[in-house]
């Protein structure tokens, strides 16, 4: 029951190709489920909306990312928005650095995007920042977390003078105790933007490592290593569930802790990634056409 009512309003991340590949998301996904698109650098902005607006069609709420590094301009960032808003209705966004090295323009950071104004200037309802619980080493290289904290405590400010209502998306980790540890650290330094916690979907343990490793994921890799060392797991998937049910017994214990929600990167697949959480979360996972059907039946 702990970990049906944890995983009650779960998000997900697609890209323009792997949204491609699924039918229909009502036969995968919960309604009004959050699916966030990803923006990976050399992905035409055409492409990002036509994604934004099959998927918002089909009933779900739809949360572009603005990675700022890719971002030209202004009058780009203010023409995304607008392609959005006019074709796709977007009224959220996931803002966020972006992972490529050099900016292509004016923007390094997604406090810039959100000093631009440009989001309440258009009524957007939710704006969405990461958060990194094992930090992150293109921020703070020396392995601190200075950098990220600082940037966690503008964010915070900036909560109190935007009308969107904001939340932290973290990057994924793989190990419940260090993610309560980060999630307590926050709220007592005073920061209370809610926490989305990001959780690696079922994959195979290669998958992970590889994508764990691109992505700079710290000591939750120790985990991963240490699966693969084991030959009994080594062919077996990876499967969230020893890390969701921890934090999702913590979460029943303490009702006010600040994780509020699970949000999915489905590295080993949308429709296995649905499929597990659908079998783990009870009717809060059934998908809309399961319901319809169920109703009509």
């Amino acid at each position: 029951p702990a970990l049906e009512a944890f995983l009650q309003g779960y998000s997900i991340e697609v890209m323009p190709r792997t949204a491609a590949k699924v039918d229909d998301f009502r036969d995968l996904l919960p309604e009004g489920t959050r699916v966030y698109i990803a923006h990976i650098e050399g992905t035409p902005i055409e492409e990002m909306v036509e994604t934004a607006k099959r998927i918002n069609g089909e009933g779900f709420e739809v949360m572009p990312h603005f990675p700022a590094r890719i971002i030209k301009d202004e009058a780009t960032l203010a023409d995304w928005i607008n392609r959005y808003q006019g074709e796709a209705d977007v009224k959220e966004a996931l803002l966020l650095a972006g992972g490529v090295e050099k900016p292509h323009g004016d923007f390094h950071c997604s406090m810039q995007l959100l000093e631009s104004g440009l989001f309440d200037k258009h009524g957007f309802t939710n704006l969405h920042v990461a958060g990194h619980p094992e930090g992150n080493k293109d921020i703070d290289p020396d392995g601190s977390r200075k950098n990220v904290d600082d940037a966690l405590s503008w964010k915070q400010e900036f909560s109190k003078r935007t009308d969107a209502k904001m939340a932290l998306a973290t990057q994924f980790a793989f190990e419940a105790g260090p993610i309560i540890e980060w999630a307590n650290g926050l709220k007592a330094s005073g920061i209370d933007i809610p926490v989305h916690i990001g959780i690696a979907g079922p994959a195979k343990l290669q998958t992970l490592i590889k994508f764990a490793i691109a992505c700079g994921v710290g000591p939750s890799l120790k985990v991963l290593q240490k699966r693969a060392m084991d030959v009994s797991k080594l062919l077996l998937p990876y499967e969230p569930t020893d890390v969701l049910n921890e934090l999702a017994a913590h979460k029943a214990a303490n009702p006010d802790f600040n994780i509020e929600k699970v949000h999915f990167f489905p590295l080993g697949g949308i429709k296995t990634n649905a499929n597990w959480a659908i079998n783990n979360g009870g009717e809060n996972t059934a998908p809309v056409n399961a319901v319809s059907n169920a109703t009509k039946g």
